[in-house]
């Protein structure tokens, strides 16, 4: 990819944000996280264990919710 071209990124609803790679991630306390994969899925929801990366731990709260939903349902 040419310096000249923007990156890609996405906003995954409920999800990580995708970002063309690789990527250099400043840290708060001022460490850098490297990616070199073609695509880095970053946590938005700071549930990962392997943050700033995604390890899909978001999916568990959707999951829990939706759960919820279903009981909700059946009990009216």
């Amino acid at each position: 990819m040419s310096d000249n071209q923007p990156r890609t990124v996405r906003i995954v609803p409920s999800g990580p944000v995708m970002v063309q790679g690789p990527v250099r991630i400043e840290m708060p306390d001022g460490s850098i996280v490297e990616s070199d994969r073609f695509m880095v899925a970053i946590c938005a929801c700071k549930r990962s264990k392997d943050y700033p990366f995604c390890d899909t731990s978001h999916r568990c709260k959707r999951r829990a919710e939706a759960t919820a939903k279903a009981s909700d349902k059946r009990s009216a």
